[in-house]
């Protein structure tokens, strides 16, 4: 690669691609308060000027990280949590795909839980609630056919997902099992229970 192509200038583009992937790792560590515009440009190797250029200052740029990091993983959810699944597929589907994104995107699920209640609201209560109105859904015909009181579905949507989204935020915290390993242990407990926990239990086998 010659020096010219070295010294490219980034395109607009580009630019903004890369103070969005640098502000998001600096969101992470410090979070919003601890991070300034001054250490997100030395980071980047640019001037603040153009940080203003592109969000018009940190809050701006702060949204937009949040913003990304959240669509991400409500896409995520919302193709897992589909009509298609049976119960335990559901319950398979939904911690698969939270737990994918906290291994694919720790910074920001980081940013999600810890930071995002700090500029605009509580971003992952808000990403839960849309997830717990899906599984209301889909749960309320299930129960129907089974004969079950619908009333109780809210209950179990809540319970589902909370279930989840919880142990998603220990294992932030707590990586020493695999995503496999901790999906496993939450689907066997919302499928069979404390009281019908089976030894060798399994996850569906994914068809490829």
């Amino acid at each position: 690669m010659t020096e010219q192509n070295l010294r490219r200038r980034m395109s607009a583009a580009e630019r903004r691609d890369q103070l969005i992937g640098v502000a998001l790792l600096c969101f992470a560590e410090k979070g919003f308060d601890g991070t300034s515009i001054e250490e997100i440009a030395t980071r980047a190797g640019v001037s603040k000027p153009v940080i203003y250029e592109h969000f018009g200052g940190k809050e701006g740029l702060y949204a937009v990280v949040v913003d990304r990091e959240v669509n991400t993983l409500l896409h995520s959810l919302r193709d897992a949590v589909t009509a298609d699944a049976g119960s335990r597929a559901l319950i398979e589907r939904g911690s698969l795909a939270l737990l994918g994104f906290i291994e694919n995107h720790p910074e920001g699920f980081q940013i999600i839980m810890r930071d995002s209640s700090e500029v605009g609201g509580s971003s992952f209560a808000s990403i839960l609630n849309d997830v717990i109105v899906r599984v209301e859904g889909l749960l309320i015909p299930k129960f129907e056919k089974m004969g079950f009181d619908p009333k109780a579905v809210p209950l179990i949507a809540q319970a589902l997902t909370g279930l989840v989204a919880m142990t998603g935020q220990w294992w932030l915290d707590n990586p020493e099992f695999t995503k496999e390993e901790v999906a496993t242990y939450l689907v066997n407990m919302a499928w069979n229970g404390m009281h019908h926990l089976e030894l060798d239990f399994s996850l569906t086998p994914t068809e490829v």
